[in-house]
């Protein structure tokens, strides 16, 4: 019976040992397989695209569809847009957007204040 015993820990001392060597060498392999991982390219954020011109329609989180030029582009308008001063038709706007698959979605749409005629302009410096 003691035979079996001492059998038993030394083989379980032993498991022990060739563990915690086989575990530094694991550690060791990871740093070496790092700057692999490093080497690999991140994709890149699409790049934020504007389109100015006058509003010809707008319905408020769905889409807005704008006259730049001699052409109309339409956009989808979701809940994350963001939207600065009040869209209305006929309004001059900016709308930042992003291409997915066949859609393009607005990220922002910007209504810049009016401008003071020159008269206002002066009135106030006096």
């Amino acid at each position: 019976m003691k035979k079996i015993l001492i059998l038993l820990v030394a083989l379980f001392a032993m498991v022990a040992f060739v563990s915690g060597v086989v575990a530094q060498e694991k550690k060791a392999e990871k740093p070496a397989a790092a700057p692999e991982k490093a080497k690999v390219e991140k994709p890149k954020a699409p790049k934020a695209l504007k389109a100015s011109g006058t509003v010809a329609a707008y319905e408020k989180e769905k889409m807005i569809r704008v006259k730049v030029k001699d052409k109309e582009m339409s956009f989808d308008v979701t809940k994350d847009t963001k939207v600065k001063g009040e869209v209305k038709e006929g309004a001059k706007v900016t709308v930042t957007y992003k291409k997915e698959a066949d859609k393009m979605i607005a990220t922002a749409i910007s209504v810049p204040a009016p401008k003071k005629p020159k008269a206002e302009k002066k009135a106030e410096k006096k």
